[in-house]
């Protein structure tokens, strides 16, 4: 198994060419209760019978997905190095039909010989031979949606798995020889206790993953979730619970040996996720499948939500739909709102060619009032802390602190687009 590479803190990479892919697999046995994802619901039932109408659904859209990837014009002569399957729930398929994927990847714009390839997996939706036909096929990196290690909380959010499931699978990745893998974890759930929390922390470290996430619950319009609650209600954590969740995360795993580099993400040295730095870097990719994006040549472009229309839309597609690229000011906006969720934060050099001397000025001026919270650190060239009164062009870097910048982000962050609207 080839070992990931680990980034170098770097400037931001506006616009550049692509390489990598995201492929969405929208199949799933049922839709958890806080999803909005586009997914389409397969059951458990029909997956087991070939002349069940589920099975041809799934061919049809894989023919579809197929034929989307060869339509697709290559940006640049680089070969792709990240893959990343999502869902959905990607291991609902067999580890052919992955495969074929991939090939058709390979065909069209190359795979590097050491790409990072994640597929989502989740457990009680594989065994073992599943699981090696994955490696087959080329999977090197899982990503698993444990959620929760307590019985209550499974089901109370909707998930098709139970804990005995989770064990299960864990088993099954050290029969298979597998040591690049993620366990994802929920805070914020209903009805969820600090000590279940921590519980869970101290569970998923037990297993020795390469890397763990942590997402706060959100409730979205229109999920089981959305119709149930309404942000702030019982029996959902208070904020001040949700927030000494975050923290407790922070502790827990950082005194474990895993390096807080993304908001929601952890990893052991070596391990951090290749793919999803890519969008915290702003860089461009490809996206393939039901609800996907692509971002191409400063352009977003977005495939329909529901599989018949995406289906119908792969039958008209265009390989190069008209689309507006993004203003400057949003592109800015975009740039940082996913720059500083990285723990290296944003490079301002490689900005002020793009964006020039007012726009940056601008967020420096918003920005300033949080390094004196504490929630912001800037740097020089020799990474050297500077005061909020250093002027901009001394500052060679501007991260978030964490736990605490990466908690309160979304206020810093509020405040500078209100500042660039005004600018």
């Amino acid at each position: 198994m080839n070992r990931p590479r680990l980034s170098t803190p770097a400037g931001i990479i506006v616009n550049d060419a692509p390489r990598s892919a995201y492929v969405h697999i929208p199949f799933c046995r049922r839709r958890c209760f806080y999803c909005d994802f586009p997914i389409y619901v397969v059951g458990d039932r029909g997956l087991q019978n070939p002349d069940h109408p589920v099975p041809r659904s799934i061919t049809t859209y894989l023919n579809a997905l197929q034929t989307e990837i060869h339509r697709t014009p290559r940006q640049n002569a680089q070969p792709l190095e990240t893959v990343f399957f999502g869902g959905g729930t990607p291991s609902v398929l067999t580890g052919e039909q992955l495969g074929r994927i991939l090939a058709s990847l390979d065909r069209q714009f190359g795979l590097a010989h050491d790409a990072e390839i994640s597929m989502e997996i989740d457990p009680g939706t594989f065994d073992l031979t599943g699981l090696r036909a994955y490696q087959q096929a080329g999977i090197n990196r899982f990503s698993f949606g444990t959620q929760a290690f307590q019985p209550e909380l499974l089901a109370g959010c909707g998930r098709a798995h139970t804990v005995t499931d989770i064990a299960n699978s864990m088993a099954m990745l050290t029969q298979a020889g597998i040591d690049n893998y993620s366990l994802d974890l929920i805070s914020g759930l209903p009805n969820q206790t600090l000590a279940q929390w921590q519980d869970s922390l101290h569970q998923a470290i037990a297993y020795q993953p390469t890397h763990i996430s942590t997402y706060d619950l959100t409730i979205e319009a229109g999920t089981v979730f959305g119709k149930r609650y309404r942000p702030g209600d019982q029996p959902l954590p208070s904020d001040d619970t949700t927030a000494a969740m975050y923290r407790l995360a922070h502790q827990v795993l950082s005194e474990a040996g895993y390096n807080h580099y993304e908001v929601s993400n952890y990893a052991k040295p070596g391990y951090q996720c290749q793919h999803n730095r890519m969008y915290w870097e702003n860089r461009a990719f490809y996206g393939f499948g039901m609800g996907a994006t692509s971002y191409l040549q400063g352009h977003r472009y977005p495939r329909p939500r529901q599989l018949q229309t995406y289906i119908d839309w792969v039958e008209q597609f265009d390989p190069q739909p008209p689309a507006s690229p993004l203003a400057p000011h949003d592109l800015l906006l975009d740039t940082l709102m996913v720059g500083f969720r990285l723990a290296e934060g944003i490079a301002l050099p490689p900005l002020q060619p793009t964006f020039g001397d007012r726009l940056i000025q601008a967020v420096w001026q918003c920005l300033q009032p949080y390094i004196r919270t504490g929630w912001l650190e800037a740097v020089d060239a020799a990474n050297t802390a500077q005061t909020a009164s250093a002027p901009w062009q001394t500052i060679e870097r501007l991260r978030l602190t964490a736990p605490e910048g990466f908690l309160f982000s979304n206020v810093l962050l509020v405040k500078l687009f209100d500042q660039l609207d005004e600018s």
